[in-house]
């Protein structure tokens, strides 16, 4: 499996002058996705987690529904030639999957995916809708505000990634009381999204009923539109989230929640699934 960080040497200048120091950077592969050994996507990634990433991206793309419409995921090898045998080496970046009998794959796609681009193509709302499993708009579960605002930082808490690098995104689904099933992180956002979908669809938890998605920085339509395909009424963002994702959380029923950080938070969409909390319990809890 490649490596998830990378060190390098720069040069610190500061007030005191200039050094040179190591430092660790996040790494940025990419990762063809094979389908029956027909390359059909390619997406810029951080190594770790592909096959869940894989069954995320397809769920989203509304290809499969279960982890038993995937019959195998291997790498593999052959991509490059080892530099000292001159023989076919596993990179680890070239991942095929074979699908179950009836399973169509979605379109192939000629071009890179970047890190910073989701699942390109939707429409519009409209479409998303009659892609939906799941109805959303009657899952009643309730957030304290006093828990949605803890949710960055025990998100932050385990972002070793993050914390070594300063260059991944993280995403992780929390239940209402805080605990974490799972976190996962990544180069792209959309990617460390499809990771946490592609778990909680092998481990048979979808839908993600009752359960709140957390994400590290802005909230795009690409994102609320993996949440709403996975059935996850809350969504919670640390930074702004997009005219479309908040259009598309009213429309089909999720809760958006933005700029959740400190002892605040905005909430842009079906605001009823959260508790508001008194302004001396939310300080008293305020993450630092």
């Amino acid at each position: 499996m490649g490596r998830v960080t990378q060190s390098v040497q720069v040069v610190r200048i500061d007030a005191d002058g200039s050094t040179r120091r190591p430092d660790r950077l996040a790494v940025e592969e990419p990762l063809e996705l094979r389908l029956g050994g027909i390359a059909h996507a390619v997406t810029m990634r951080t190594p770790g987690h592909d096959i869940e990433l894989a069954h995320g991206w397809l769920h989203s793309e509304g290809v499969i529904a279960g982890a038993e419409d995937v019959l195998r995921a291997q790498y593999c090898a052959g991509s490059v030639l080892d530099d000292d045998t001159g023989t076919p080496a596993n990179t680890y970046n070239v991942l095929d999957l074979i699908l179950a009998e009836g399973r169509t794959p979605p379109p192939i796609r000629g071009h890179y995916t970047s890190s910073a681009c989701g699942v390109c193509g939707a429409d519009s709302i409209d479409s998303l809708s009659r892609q939906g499993r799941y109805a959303i708009d009657e899952d009643h579960t309730e957030v304290s505000s006093e828990l949605l605002v803890r949710l960055p930082q025990l998100l932050g808490e385990k972002q070793r990634t993050f914390d070594s690098t300063g260059g991944v995104h993280a995403a992780g689904l929390f239940t209402t009381d805080g605990t974490a099933l799972v976190v996962r992180e990544d180069v792209g956002r959309h990617n460390a999204v499809d990771k946490v979908i592609g778990w909680a669809l092998l481990a048979g938890r979808l839908p993600l009923a009752g359960i709140v998605l957390q994400v590290s920085g802005r909230l795009s339509f690409e994102l609320v539109q993996k949440a709403y395909l996975a059935g996850v009424p809350i969504v919670s963002a640390v930074s702004a989230p997009s005219s479309l994702a908040v259009a598309t959380g009213q429309r089909l029923g999720l809760t958006i929640a933005g700029f959740v950080r400190g002892s605040s938070m905005n909430l842009y969409a079906h605001a009823q699934r959260v508790r508001a909390t008194s302004a001396d319990q939310l300080v008293a809890r305020r993450p630092g």
